[in-house]
């Protein structure tokens, strides 16, 4: 059996249609270099062209339903996203969760069904419903569970806020008048996909990480020696000479006060 076999997905459930011209955006392409050319972002650079699809993450036409149009794939994202046409005949591009169907209806409301794709307020969702599209502030979009097969699930109410558990195992608590949406993200084999060759990563924009014992001493310090030569260090270094292990790199947040429990590592 070969270990680099690339896997193949399966896109039946995509609609065979071009992109909505009036929700794409070309942004532009730095491929990690600056003004004057130099690579300052590392293993970056190339790619095919690609468009970038404007989403609603906040879905703000409230009590107004939306059909499904079609079920798409976007560049820029792990899960695929749905185009909607609401009653007023605007068309929207949103996240699309496990089990939308192309002519679904779905609404946004304070409080609705229990429908994946509907979206409602989290003080009204029901303790132990999975939900994806997290408002982190009332008002301001989801920001929270938007990869592919991602979903949170709604743990408890307490006063104006509901303690939710986050796809890492983190257990967080969000004020309640915040908006998610009923469901688990679409395209949950993402996390399984072998990529199985060089040139498929290429074509995502990312460009070779070569390891610092295969470089010289001036480009790394891991670099120089002869032959297959121990890195000599206490830890291994980052290019700057910085901990490149067992160093905590989280910033802390402002938000940090609303974690009730750390995610487990696995």
């Amino acid at each position: 059996m070969l270990k680099n076999t690339a896997t193949k997905e399966d896109f039946k459930i995509l609609t065979k249609k071009e992109p909505q011209k009036s929700l794409l955006l070309r942004l532009p392409q730095n491929a990690g270099r600056s003004a004057d050319g130099r690579i300052n972002v590392r293993h970056q650079g190339g790619g095919e062209k690609k468009l970038y699809r404007i989403i609603d993450f906040g879905q703000d036409k409230i009590n107004m339903k939306a059909k499904v149009v079609a079920l798409e794939y976007d560049p820029y994202r792990s899960a695929f996203i749905a185009l909607l046409q609401y009653q007023d005949n605007d068309k929207r591009y949103c996240l699309a969760p496990q089990g939308l169907k192309v002519n679904d209806e779905i609404i946004c409301q304070d409080k609705t069904e229990l429908i994946p794709g509907n979206r409602m307020k989290l003080k009204n969702i029901p303790v132990g419903t999975v939900v994806y599209n997290l408002e982190l502030e009332p008002g301001r979009g989801g920001k929270l569970v938007r990869g592919a097969g991602t979903g949170a699930k709604i743990l408890a109410h307490e006063g104006k806020y509901t303690q939710v558990q986050m796809p890492s195992s983190e257990i967080r608590q969000l004020l309640g008048e915040g908006f998610a949406s009923i469901g688990a993200l679409s395209r949950p084999e993402h996390k399984y996909i072998r990529v199985g060759k060089a040139g498929k990563t290429r074509h995502k924009g990312i460009r070779p990480t070569v390891r610092g014992a295969a470089m010289n001493p001036p480009d790394h310090p891991h670099g120089g020696g002869e032959g297959r030569t121990p890195i000599g260090m206490k830890y291994p270094k980052t290019p700057w000479g910085k901990h490149a292990t067992g160093v905590k790199t989280r910033k802390r947040s402002r938000t940090d006060q609303h974690i009730i429990e750390r995610r487990h590592k696995r």
